[in-house]
């Protein structure tokens, strides 16, 4: 039932895509497989070895041959539950590709970055936030740093997406999938909403003092991919990649920080909280945000979790047939003695939560 809930979502979305497409003319691409066939294959890659990790640590010690290590597998992952779990993830990464597109032809829409900064220099009191963060922090080893932070994000996101499913509740993965759904779809409402390339394009003269990176060879990239697309629409190879408002760097990080907290991993969702406040810092020292970009990421991130755990909220009546496709599951006895046994958020308090019977009268 969740996995139809993401499908339908999936299906609305991609024929807004198709609309567009046809409205614009330029069919629906995956440049070099890069936005679906190669995600899919590094999903379908990492799913393999956090399965293999996953029965390994399962499995008793000492017990760990690979007939054993299969069998506690095939128990962990029945045909219905991997049917599931890869239901959600394609239908996440059917939605991935569809944002790419629409976010490509985003940029046949006139920009309005001048609106943003002329937002951003208020709120700084007429200065430009870029520049105060150069002079804060420098324009030297600051810079690679910040980039090497920006640059984790992707990583992030993969890891995040093909591990979604190991939760022990396979609805708790799901709604991991609908929230970072959700977020690409929002995202691409307000690509439209305000279109705009960034603080790199408004205002070179603001980065000029930073040393030549990737981020400088990328945004270079994206903006002659841009006048590429603008200037012959209907290449095969016509695809652009820029847009700046809202940063889905700090939305989709919200999201996984958000749903690390919601999911009872508190550590976890520290670190990425801090994680996220430096994302925040570089997406505006190296231009590829303004502030008031972020601060729309940050509401976007919360709306989508919002999203995600309405989309996949249990339904009276059908959690029953949800169980038997893997959707809810209860904690399980582990496999063998000595066989470790991950528990479901909250089960103590849900165990609590059941009432006892009473015991019976003393018969008379």
């Amino acid at each position: 039932m969740v996995a139809r809930r993401l499908w339908i979502i999936t299906g609305c979305f991609a024929a807004v895509a198709l609309l567009r497409s046809w409205r614009v003319g330029i069919p629906v691409k995956d440049p070099g497989g890069a936005f679906f066939l190669t995600r899919v294959a590094l999903t379908a890659g990492l799913f393999a070895v956090f399965a293999l990790i996953e029965a390994f640590v399962r499995t008793p010690r000492g017990e760990r041959t690979l007939r054993t290590l299969w069998a506690t597998h095939r128990r962990r992952w029945p045909a219905g539950r991997l049917a599931a779990a890869w239901s959600c993830l394609l239908a996440y990464h059917v939605v991935y590709l569809t944002y790419h597109n629409l976010k490509s032809w985003d940029v046949l829409n006139a920009p309005r970055d001048h609106d943003l900064t002329a937002v951003d220099r208020w709120l700084f009191l007429g200065h430009s936030p870029a520049v105060l963060l150069h002079d804060l922090l420098g324009q030297g080893a600051a810079a690679y740093v910040l980039l090497a932070i920006y640059e984790a994000f992707p990583t992030l996101v993969v890891l995040v997406v093909a591990g979604s499913v190991f939760t022990p509740r396979l609805r708790d993965g799901a709604t991991v999938l609908a929230s970072l759904i959700w977020v690409w779809i929002l995202g691409t409402v307000s690509y439209y909403a305000v279109p705009s390339l960034g603080p790199f394009h408004d205002r070179p003269q603001d980065f000029a003092g930073l040393p030549h990176t990737k981020a400088t060879t990328t945004q270079a990239v994206y903006l002659a991919q841009r006048d590429h697309l603008l200037a012959h629409p209907h290449a095969a190879d016509a695809f652009a990649q820029v847009s700046a408002f809202a940063s889905l760097h700090i939305a989709v990080t919200t999201v996984i920080m958000l749903m690390a907290a919601h999911l009872g991993h508190r550590r976890t969702a520290r670190v990425l909280g801090v994680y996220l406040a430096l994302v925040c810092v570089a997406t505006v020292y190296l231009g590829w945000h303004f502030v008031v970009d972020d601060v729309a990421g940050l509401v976007i991130g919360w709306a989508a979790v919002r999203l995600g755990i309405l989309t996949t909220r249990s339904r009276p009546g059908r959690d029953r047939a949800a169980h038997r496709r893997g959707m809810v599951t209860t904690k399980a006895a582990p496999s063998a003695p000595g066989a470790s046994s991950i528990s479901p958020p909250n089960e103590r308090a849900t165990r609590l939560a059941i009432p006892r019977p009473r015991p019976a009268p003393p018969v008379p």
